[in-house]
């Protein structure tokens, strides 16, 4: 089997309403961006992956095509070393991957967390939300996660003093599981800088958390690269403390468990890894004793793929990103049907490949 073809789109579909993700400081995003990449095959068979994007559209399906035309797919090492070097000179391509095993799993007949030696399982969702909201809308937010079957829900805070609205969430819901973004590991700066947090400042909040209790973890509290920062504040706080979803490549993430910098370690397989990557640094954390939970806040087929990723190595929980005007259908609007948890779980498409159809609208 060889690659043939690599068709790039750029799809954009408008929310009802702008919201304010905490990672694009003081902009407003009213589009859900992104970039469909369609691989097909001399035997017919093809696959689909997508990355976020930004701005109108990042093209590079020439580069893509220079690397892969005359590739089989089948050999997902070997290509990998080719998004190495395509990230180099162009956008990290990690995404791509997923397409190679939509394509070996529809030729294989089964479903990629199979292929990747899983079994179905339901998986426990979070509800994840995007921006920082006052106590009293966030408590209304939270009541409806709460009749949809979710058991828990993670907050942002961009401020050190934003505690006391964690504080005031636990206080109304003594029983819920929180988790805590602080979202200083990386961000898109349009508008403005994010404010880092000094390491004594993350410290505070990971006490003050400590003290409102039931906090599962505190995320990203300092900047993605700052190993010897995290280290120190895992030996001063008692709460887990999780980072490494936009890391690029597995090197980064084998240092950082080397380096015992996290209690939990959060890839995306269309950011930080593809898939493969995502199993070895699973298997990695395993032997550290570090919990993987990937992070899927990108689109309906970055979704999916970290799904089958989780349900092959036995993940605890699976991160749900649903903050109203960003929903399952506009995360997955590529996409025939949105995935769609059911009484706080999830399981993977078990249709062969990533198991997800293209809306042939969005191709026409």
């Amino acid at each position: 089997m060889q690659i043939t073809n690599v068709t790039q789109y750029h799809l954009e579909h408008a929310m009802d309403e702008p919201f304010h993700p905490t990672w694009i400081p003081s902009y407003p995003q009213s589009i859900h961006e992104c970039e469909l990449f369609e691989i097909e095959t001399d035997e017919g068979i093809t696959g689909y992956a997508a990355s976020p994007s930004f701005a109108g559209g990042l093209d590079y399906e020439a580069p893509l095509s220079y690397f892969l035309l005359g590739e089989d797919p089948h050999n997902i090492t070997g290509i990998r070393k080719k998004l190495e070097s395509i990230g180099l000179i162009g956008p990290r391509s990690w995404h791509v991957e997923h397409a190679l095993w939509d394509i070996i799993g529809k030729d294989a007949g089964k479903p990629v967390y199979e292929l990747l030696g899983g079994a179905h399982a339901e998986i426990p969702v979070y509800a994840s939300t995007g921006q920082v909201m006052d106590a009293d809308e966030r408590i209304d937010y939270i009541e409806r996660r709460i009749a949809e079957g979710f058991e828990a829900v993670k907050l942002r805070i961009t401020d050190p003093e934003q505690t006391d609205i964690v504080r005031e969430i636990r206080e109304a819901f003594p029983e819920l599981t929180l988790m805590v973004d602080a979202n200083k590991g990386w961000a898109v700066r349009v508008m403005d800088d994010e404010t880092a947090w000094s390491y004594s400042e993350a410290l505070a909040v990971a006490r003050d958390l400590e003290s409102i209790g039931g906090v599962a973890w505190l995320e990203e509290p300092l900047d993605r690269h700052d190993f010897d920062g995290y280290v120190r504040l895992r030996e001063a706080t008692d709460i887990a403390i999780a980072g490494g979803e936009f890391d690029d490549g597995v090197w980064q993430l084998h240092e950082a468990l080397e380096r015992g910098a996290y209690d939990i370690i959060q890839p995306d397989a269309a950011l930080a890894t593809g898939i493969e990557g995502g199993k070895e640094i699973a298997a990695h954390a395993a032997q550290n004793g570090v919990e993987f939970v990937p992070h899927t806040w990108t689109n309906g087929l970055g979704f999916v793929a970290n799904l089958h990723l989780v349900c092959a190595v036995g993940g605890r929980w699976c991160e749900y990103s649903i903050e109203p005007p960003w929903t399952p259908a506009v995360r997955d609007f590529m996409l025939t049907e949105p995935l769609t948890q059911e009484g706080g779980t999830i399981a993977p498409p078990s249709e062969p490949g990533l198991g997800v159809e293209i809306d042939p609208a969005i191709l026409d």
